[in-house]
Order: C-alpha cells, then sequence, then structure tokens
C-alpha cells in the first residue's frame, strides 16, 4: 500500500500589506526567525533573490543538524514565494502566496508545504504527516507576529 506524499496548507490573515509580508518571506537571512528548526539560509547565487538561485538550507531537529541544498523555483515579486530543497531523505517545496485581505492593508497568506520522503526518509512519513500542520501553522504565527510588528 502506498502512502500518500505529506502536504499540509494553511492560510491565515495578518495585519499588514503584502508587499511588507512577501519582503519577509523573500529576506531569507530572516527565515530562522519565523521557522525554528532553521538555523539559516545561504543564497548561494551572485544576486538577487529569483527563479533558480541555488540555497543551502541548514536546520536542527532535536539533536540533529543538517542541511538540504535547493532553489528557488518560483519568484513573484509581491505575490508568490517558493522553494524546492533536497537531501538523501527528503524532497520539500514550500510555497507561500500573498494577496491582498479585504483591506488593501492586510494580507491573506497562504503557505503549503509538500515533503516527498526518498529512500530511508518513506520511514518517517507517518510521523511528518502528524507532525507537518502544528509546526507549518506555528510558523506561520511567527511570521504573522514579525511581520505585523513591522
Amino acid at each position: 500500500m502506498m502512502c500518500a506524499m505529506p502536504s499540509f496548507s494553511h492560510t491565515l490573515q495578518v495585519d499588514a500589506a503584502p508587499d511588507a509580508v512577501y519582503a519577509i518571506l523573500d529576506d531569507t537571512d530572516r527565515t530562522p526567525e519565523w521557522l525554528s528548526r532553521c538555523t539559516g539560509i545561504d543564497n548561494l547565487g551572485d544576486g538577487p533573490n529569483e527563479v533558480g538561485t541555488p540555497l543551502r538550507y541548514h536546520y536542527k531537529d532535536g539533536r540533529r543538524t543538517g542541511e538540504m541544498d535547493g532553489r528557488i523555483t518560483t519568484h513573484e515579486a509581491g505575490r508568490r514565494f517558493a522553494m524546492n530543497f533536497v537531501d538523501k531523505m527528503m524532497d520539500v517545496t514550500v510555497d507561500f502566496e500573498t494577496a491582498p485581505g479585504a483591506d488593501p492593508a492586510t494580507t491573506r497568506l497562504t503557505h503549503t508545504v509538500d515533503i516527498r520522503p526518498t529512500g530511508v526518509g518513506k520511514l518517517f512519513t507517518p510521523l511528518i504527516k502528524r507532525s507537518l500542520p502544528k509546526q507549518t501553522t506555528g510558523a506561520m504565527e511567527k511570521l504573522k507576529a514579525l511581520a505585523e510588528r513591522g
């Protein structure tokens, strides 16, 4: 029996303009401020973020640390930012979409995470499916608070 790929999408309202929210997402140096397991993202390119820019994601998961190689897959200024990261156990796509809320000074932020475990990583699929919603909503709440502080 084949297990479905862990995937989770969450939308929330942020009391900050879409450009302000997008600026935080686009500044990958700030990712550890709102994503607790991230210890850094290195931009391995030689310019600003754009589709194809190579990245290296550094993380800490409990006592385990690691890194994943990735790239920016979507970069639509002020609207959508997506990245894909891979290592020997996971292929992870993270996608953020910003849209004006009911009030133009607010943002409707949607964050989608798709994880495709590979190799021995497939053993962790049930755990990932259970923990992904809490991790994703927790990160989004931190991101929301950061954007609303200005």
